[in-house]
């Protein structure tokens, strides 16, 4: 592992509580509590805004769990609990004040739109931490246009079978060793989706072959629209071209000689989060909402069970359209990481300058930050720059960087277009490749630590003189092209990592002749394997499973054991995967401590 381990927030009660201006200093005025852009808006009539409560919920065990399901499960009722348990003093005062409003549980907030008398008596609210903004975003979205950093001879490619982009980063080695992206799902939030596009229809989840359910695999956060999708669509649709442009990058291919995708043998879901490109933080938030518990199109039965490994995120929400406080999508985008999903992000494309990564969700830590580059691996002209200061952290970004220079992927009406440029294009390969991981290596599920530093230790390393945040000529990393351009081959072939960690076994007696040995469960492990010796107690597993040994997919082995000439009998137990890597053997456990004889008690 070349790079340090991400943290999430780590807090040690059920419930954090966070305020922005600290209690040593006594009351403070209520506007103190209340974003800039909100009172410089309500002062024209209503706005609309994000009413932050105060609890908010501790996910840290979630990084102990060791399958996504168990993740996604224990993220989705905690998250819903506090909120249950804290908004209804909130949402009564609502109802008392009659205005319109929506809860979240996927941060504790509630979206709604009032006058500056709402926005007040929210903000003296001692359960009421912030009131942030909710501004109409104007996503940076990138049309079909010509890069001057791109050679010219790619300004002008025509339509290819594997597409430049998708060839430049090695998928087609990974198809070729059997690893399409089956069984991996991956999730977009953006303009919407053309479902039935023929490169993204055979892959769509709610889609059999034969009849198409939209339950479970598609949601509309666009509550209020006059665009051409309308609002609360029932079906996927996109009034843009752009989301179904980025996922045509991830799983696009519609069988006839158009391979515009990574992973064409994934399945997608979506969510559209953007009213004709504008789209605010509010529906940034509940599409990662819905992506962690999807639900009917109704928008009941929440099945965590059905959450997607990885979600493309090309979309921003900058400053100067009122995203002036990255609290709200940073505890968003932290408890979807919490849940064992990978949050793809766009770097944005305000570049060439340093410091141009300036945006929710791309600057945080949380989010892996995907810069954009051309067919000769150079960086984008347009593609943002790190390091990360609009936050104070001074923290290096990209993470790593991606085709992002004219690429043809699917549009709406079921056909392609070329020459579409910005970090939108590249993120998709990104998400792409993390569903190559997962159909390759299934045990990476959940594991987004893992994940993300596989796809940056297989990066193809990329330099630059661009001393941004103090980088040295030749340094990799850099607050450039991060890692360097991603290769999906080598991140396969690298991919096949050791579990972890050892087991920790203890060993206890089930009945009259028989034993029971427990183990934890390790992240990254495909079965364990339980070795055992008689009169042994120092017994050392070999490397092969042979002999006197079992291989178990769960965490539990029992064995019968007669007589007491086994009474010393000695277990170890260690993790493995198929690769033939397996982490170091566990605790030795004995069953000495009585005799085990017909008839025992």
């Amino acid at each position: 592992m070349y790079r340090p381990m991400r943290v999430l927030l780590l807090v040690v009660a059920l419930v954090v509580l966070l305020s922005p201006q600290g209690s040593a200093a006594g009351p403070q005025p209520w506007q103190n509590k209340v974003d800039p852009w909100v009172l410089e808006t309500v002062a024209q009539g209503e706005t609309e805004f994000l009413v932050f409560l105060t609890a908010q919920a501790d996910l840290s065990r979630a990084r102990q769990l060791p399958t996504k399901l168990e993740k996604g499960r224990y993220v989705y009722e905690t998250l819903t609990a506090v909120a249950e348990a804290t908004q209804g003093p909130v949402r009564r005062a609502l109802d008392r004040l009659g205005v319109e409003y929506r809860p979240y549980w996927v941060a504790n907030m509630i979206w709604v739109r009032g006058d500056r008398a709402v926005v007040e008596a929210m903000a003296k609210r001692s359960d009421v931490a912030h009131v942030f903004a909710n501004p109409r975003v104007r996503a940076d979205l990138p049309l079909p246009s010509s890069d001057p950093s791109a050679p010219e001879s790619e300004q002008a490619a025509a339509p290819q079978v594997v597409e430049w982009n998708i060839a430049k980063v090695r998928a087609p080695d990974v198809w070729a060793a059997g690893y399409t992206g089956q069984g991996a799902v991956v999730a977009g939030q953006d303009t919407g989706y053309q479902w039935d596009h023929p490169a993204l229809k055979g892959k769509y989840r709610g889609w059999n072959g034969a009849t198409a359910s939209h339950d479970y695999n598609w949601h509309d956060a666009i509550h209020a629209s006059t665009g051409a999708c309308g609002a609360n669509s029932p079906v996927p649709c996109d009034d843009h071209d752009h989301g179904t442009h980025t996922m045509g990058t991830i799983v696009g291919d519609d069988g006839a000689g158009n391979q515009i995708g990574m992973a064409p043998g994934a399945k997608w879901i979506g969510c559209r989060n953007m009213d004709a490109g504008y789209g605010t933080p509010a529906t940034y938030s509940e599409c990662y909402q819905w992506f962690i518990a999807p639900t009917r199109v109704d928008g009941s039965d929440p099945r965590p069970d059905l959450a997607p490994h990885v979600i493309n995120n090309s979309w921003s929400c900058p400053p100067s359209e009122g995203c002036t406080n990255p609290l709200v999508l940073l505890t968003v985008v932290q408890n979807v990481r919490a849940a064992g999903i990978v949050t793809v992000h766009s770097a944005g494309n305000s570049g060439a300058a340093c410091a141009t990564v300036n945006t929710p969700a791309a600057i945080y830590d949380e989010s892996f930050t995907v810069g954009a580059t051309n067919s000769s691996d150079n960086i984008a002209s347009f593609s943002s720059r790190g390091p990360v200061t609009v936050d104070g952290s001074g923290r290096r970004k990209p993470d790593v960087s991606a085709p992002g220079v004219n690429i043809r992927s699917s549009v709406r009406g079921g056909g392609y277009a070329g020459g579409w440029s910005g970090t939108s294009m590249a993120g998709p390969h990104v998400a792409g490749q993390v569903a190559l991981l997962i159909s390759a290596y299934p045990w990476l599920a959940g594991d987004v630590d893992q994940i993300e530093d596989i796809i940056a230790d297989s990066a193809v390393p990329r330099t630059t003189s661009q001393s941004c945040g103090g980088d040295t000529p030749g340094s990799v990393p850099n607050n450039v092209y991060g890692w360097g351009r991603i290769d999906a081959y080598q991140a396969y072939a690298i991919g096949c990592r050791a579990p972890t960690a050892a087991p920790t076994a203890a060993i206890s007696r089930v009945s009259a002749t028989a034993v029971q040995v427990a183990w934890n469960a390790v992240p990254s492990a495909a079965t364990y394997q339980v070795w055992w010796a008689d009169n042994a107690p120092y017994f050392t597993p070999g490397g092969s499973c042979v002999g006197n040994c079992a291989v178990v997919s769960g965490t539990t082995f029992s064995q019968a054991i007669l007589g007491s000439a086994a009474s010393n009998r000695t277990y170890v137990v260690r993790a493995a995967n198929p690769c033939g890597s397996a982490a170091a053997h566990s605790n030795r456990v004995a069953e000495f401590e009585f005799e085990l004889t017909p008839g025992a008690p």
